[in-house]
């Protein structure tokens, strides 16, 4: 890996959340994840209440790193079609034929607004986009833009009328993040930031496309110490032989783990992966991929609390 490729890309990427943080007080947590999801190819859930700026957290990420956006917003209504796109009749020269209009899923950051208000069959055609990055409409496939990213949200609150989704599609998300409220200090600079009759702060392109492409593989091309990454592995296959657990996590989980602990290395600017990056990504990669037993759930033993646990006897 040619080295002052590398540093120029890390470097970019601090840049990237320097402009993040003129729009989003705090949450360096999320972003940091975020960044980390986006480095490894990967979708993300993100899990929160309403309000707490998920959808121009997302927005300003597509900005700074020149990617497309676009937002659905799923209701129990929504069609397949309305996601990936139907064919129309237009009128030609040569008289009338079928052409294909792409949705709104043909962009390089997508936003899906509450996944869970989505019904299972609406939910079903992003999971060819989720895994395949592409979709198949009218017998006829077509390829997504790259880079690909969905970015869904759901309410952990509100569940009335929602369709949770299933496993084989949560599976499909590299990590569930958690966005919490914000500090007292920070909600503070929030109201002083946006209610004082000025738009939103300006934020500058950093990163192109094509650099944030480079940038994933040197993330795949990280090396990582054998027995940093075999410990990796056997804490994922500890989720499926511990005494809460019911279902444990796949070696899905495994590569994802491996790969975010590589880019979180990556994104501080270090050439090697320590213990610490493992254990800062085991919760988002692992908390929505294990099912705990029913004497668990009695006992308010959450995920969290397992992969926890794991992580102490790892």
């Amino acid at each position: 890996m040619p080295g002052d490729d590398i540093d120029r890309v890390q470097k970019k990427l601090t840049r990237v959340r320097g402009e993040i943080a003129k729009r989003i007080v705090g949450q360096s947590d999320v972003i940091e994840r975020l960044l980390v999801c986006i480095l490894c190819d990967g979708n993300a859930l993100l899990e929160s209440n309403p309000g707490l700026g998920k959808t121009t957290l997302v927005r300003t990420m597509a900005e700074v790193t020149d990617l497309s956006f676009s937002r659905i917003q799923n209701t129990p209504d929504l069609m397949p079609s309305d996601i990936t796109g139907t064919e129309i009749i237009r009128e030609t020269d040569d008289g009338r034929e079928f052409v294909f209009e792409k949705g709104p899923v043909f962009a390089n950051l997508v936003l899906a607004d509450e996944i869970n208000r989505a019904t299972p069959k609406t939910q079903a055609a992003l999971l060819e986009a989720m895994q395949e990055q592409q979709v198949t409409a009218a017998g006829e496939t077509y390829e997504l833009p790259r880079p690909f990213f969905i970015l869904a949200t759901q309410n952990p609150i509100d569940q009335g009328g929602t369709y949770p989704l299933p496993e084989a599609q949560t599976d499909r998300f590299l990590m569930k993040i958690l966005v919490d409220y914000p500090e007292e200090d920070e909600e503070f600079e929030i109201v002083n930031r946006y209610t004082g009759g000025g738009t939103a702060p300006e934020v500058e392109r950093v990163l192109s496309r094509v650099e944030l492409q480079r940038a994933q593989q040197f993330v795949q091309q990280m090396p990582i110490a054998d027995d940093i990454r075999n410990r990796t592995v056997r804490l994922v296959r500890s989720t499926r032989e511990a005494e809460n657990v019911e279902f444990g996590a796949s070696p899905r989980a495994s590569m994802g783990l491996v790969l975010a602990a590589k880019a979180r290395a990556f994104l501080a600017g270090r050439s090697h992966v320590s213990w610490e990056d493992v254990e800062e990504m085991a919760l988002p990669i692992l908390r929505h991929r294990i099912l705990l037993d029913f004497r668990a759930e009695r006992e308010g033993i959450t995920p969290e609390d397992a992969v926890r646990q794991l992580l102490d006897e790892a």
